[in-house]
């Protein structure tokens, strides 16, 4: 109704004031240009008087009247509490004991003695190669060793009662020493032709089938085994954090395709930048008690690289910025019975943010009741009614 009644004035002034009295649509039809150029003059002066007293009116209205309509707004109070922040990253799931085990002499793979999928211990037989008779010469080997080794006991026997010469006596200990050496190498020949496991895993994969001829080198790799209880985690932290993220930070994992998480902490820092993508990499630890965390799995990396037992947290949704880049948020001040109050602006300054939530180092204190709902709407310095 006051804007109504305002419309009001302005046209009775528009179309009724003026030196010469004359309309605007005369003055326009007359096409007299410093005539129209007075008469806006005089429109433009009585405009802004009406405006300053019309703004007279509101506020002495304002005054008077006992039964005004303050904003309504709702607050929230601020207190100490912890926080923990956490930096969000990527990485994948690694083992350091994951290999393929190839076979250590060419022949024909005689016999596997383990299936795929099946757990294996450290020094376990998992297949045998075909030793082209190197089991039968070692045999001979040790017929003659026996023979070399009787010889030389008798000669040292009568070398000892000054009985025959000392150099047959060297020469039986020289045969039998020898024929020792030859057993030793024998047998470490024959050894190759067995595959065992280099360590505790599980047996991935069986890659050459039984009766297959394998051989030494690339491409003839027989068994894949892979540890899966001391998994981790690598990932690249940008350099920014290198004063805050070290070892024995607390560590949040989670395997969406699994949707599981767990709680781990870093066991070691990288000592070199990348300098390509200005990183360096920690190594996180990742137990895996029930055997479903796979290598190459992909996990979210939480990393807490700020805390504080007690941090003042706002809504990132009641702060605002002024023209000099200054953040603010309003206060509700002067809380009286009725839950009225006054709104005042608080400049303040921010720390790390966490979800919906923003730490506030200087600028306020516990116990401040923070206009939430209607922050965007109040004025510094206005009358509000608190609707908790």
């Amino acid at each position: 109704m006051k804007k109504i009644f305002y419309l009001l004035i302005i046209t009775t002034v528009i179309t009724s004031c003026g030196g010469n009295d004359k309309t605007v649509e005369s003055l326009i039809s007359e096409g007299n240009l410093e005539a129209i150029r007075a008469k806006k003059t005089e429109i433009s002066h009585t405009h802004k008087t009406l405006e300053g007293q019309m703004a007279l009116l509101d506020s002495v209205i304002a005054e008077l009247d006992g039964n005004q309509n303050f904003p309504l707004v709702s607050t929230i109070e601020t207190k100490a509490e912890k926080f923990n922040h956490f930096l969000e990253l990527q990485g994948n799931v690694k083992t350091k004991q994951n290999v393929l085990i190839y076979p250590e002499m060419a022949g024909t793979l005689q016999r596997v003695y383990v299936q795929k999928g099946q757990k294996v211990s450290k020094g376990q037989l998992l297949a045998s190669i075909d030793d082209g008779g190197m089991s039968s010469q070692l045999a001979q080997l040790k017929t003659q060793a026996e023979l070399s080794k009787t010889t030389f006991e008798r000669q040292k026997r009568l070398w000892e009662q000054k009985i025959g010469s000392e150099i047959q006596f060297l020469q039986a200990k020289t045969n039998y020493q020898a024929q020792v050496s030859a057993i030793k190498q024998a047998e470490s020949q024959l050894g190759k032709a067995t595959i065992r496991a280099p360590f505790s895993g599980i047996i991935d994969d069986i890659i050459k089938d039984q009766g297959t001829v394998v051989a030494p080198g690339p491409g003839s790799e027989v068994f894949r085994i892979v540890n899966l209880s001391d998994m981790y985690i690598d990932v690249e932290v940008p350099e920014a954090y290198l004063n805050s993220v070290n070892n024995g930070k607390q560590v949040l994992v989670f395997f969406p395709i699994l949707n599981d998480s767990i709680v781990t902490e870093i066991r070691q820092t990288g000592n070199f930048i990348n300098p390509s993508n200005r990183s360096f990499t920690v190594e996180i630890p990742v137990p895996n008690k029930n055997g479903a965390i796979k290598p190459n799995l992909t996990a979210k990396v939480q990393i807490n690289d700020y805390s504080s037992d007690a941090a003042i947290l706002i809504p990132q949704s009641v702060i605002s910025e002024n023209a000099d880049g200054e953040q603010y948020t309003y206060v509700a001040e002067n809380v009286n019975s009725e839950n009225e109050a006054t709104a005042m602006k608080k400049i303040i300054t921010t720390g790390k943010t966490q979800g919906a939530l923003v730490e506030v180092l200087f600028g306020l204190e516990p116990g401040k009741h923070i206009i939430k709902e209607g922050a965007r709407t109040v004025k510094d310095g206005q009358k509000i009614k608190i609707l908790n």
